[in-house]
């Protein structure tokens, strides 16, 4: 444990006291979501608001702070008071940020404890149903014949679906590129028209092409098959060791009282273990992931070192 956090722990124990710490929450919570309205993280964030309003008889504001590839959101949560009323539901980016962007106005390893993790977001990868590949092993060995392989379309630069991508062509060894597009939309439409060969991404969106037999499924990113669409087998049971998936989870500023962290850790796992979440995060193409705040430390930690060695190997790093 660090100075800086033991220092911040016993001022907040000090400011706040136990009795503050079991009381909470007396008034309501703020939230915030790193990306804008709609997506996926706004979405189950507000599912999960719902139910701890219901336990809780209290508020849980979402407020979307979108931009800087979530650091925004990340730093104005490091910065905000440790006592349990701003917390932030981070976002697979709050493990990437540092190694792509360099230098941060906020130190993700000692201002932010992890609360829990809520969930995965499971990554598919779609091809245009017109293409001759049926399964992921005749993807590979087409993308080897070629001189310079295939190509992925990526929503952003540095996110889940273009790391996932460049995993694959490095686990797999065949040669490749990721267009950038703005947004998902962009990447189905070009994935549509036949202008890029693949992509890896959520599968709500991609589901409505699946149903119409426009698009392809022929894998899942994901360490074991997700509920969202089962149909699918991973990657790693058709022979490639690549296993990659967003994740939303929330933290807490560092010094928050353990009291607090305890009490939100048994209100995240409940809400995640209730069916009626279950079905509506599913629809989502969401799957419910609980890790307590160790566990998920340990997780970031583990995504930071996998995605660093890869956003250096692609070149991505600006620090």
């Amino acid at each position: 444990m660090s100075r800086r956090f033991l220092l911040g722990s016993l001022a907040a124990e000090a400011a706040f006291g136990p009795a503050f710490a079991v009381g909470w929450p007396s008034r309501p919570v703020r939230m915030l979501s790193p990306y804008g309205a709609g997506g996926s993280n706004d979405i189950s964030l507000r599912i999960l608001a719902e139910q701890f309003e219901q336990r809780m008889s209290q508020k849980f504001l979402v407020e979307n702070k979108p931009g800087a590839s979530t650091t925004i959101a990340n730093q104005m949560v490091a910065r905000a008071e440790p006592d349990g009323y701003t917390l932030l539901y981070a976002a697979t980016p709050y493990a990437t940020a540092e190694a792509i962007l360099g230098h941060l106005n906020y130190d993700p390893r000692k201002d932010l404890r992890p609360v829990a993790l809520a969930m995965l977001v499971p990554l598919f990868l779609i091809v245009n149903a017109k293409s001759p590949w049926k399964t992921l092993q005749e993807f590979v060995d087409d993308a080897k014949s070629k001189t310079d392989g295939v190509t992925f379309a990526s929503p952003a630069a540095g996110s889940a679906p273009h790391l996932a991508a460049e995993l694959l062509m490095r686990t797999a060894g065949f040669k490749g590129l990721v267009v950038q597009f703005k947004g998902d939309a962009t990447s189905y439409t070009e994935l549509l028209a036949e202008r890029v060969d693949a992509t890896s991404t959520a599968i709500p969106t991609a589901l409505p092409h699946i149903k119409a037999g426009t698009l392809r499924v022929l894998g899942c990113f994901s360490e074991a098959r997700s509920a969202a669409y089962p149909d699918a087998l991973t990657l790693r049971e058709q022979g490639q060791d690549v296993v990659a998936a967003a994740w939303f989870g929330f933290m807490a500023p560092a010094a928050t009282p353990d009291p607090i962290v305890d009490k939100m850790q048994t209100e995240i796992d409940h809400a995640l273990s209730d069916d009626g979440v279950k079905q509506k995060l599913s629809v989502q193409g969401l799957d419910p992931h609980y890790l307590p705040g160790a566990a998920f430390g340990r997780f970031i930690e583990s995504e930071t070192e996998k995605w660093s060695k890869i956003i250096r190997k692609v070149g991505l790093n600006k620090g």
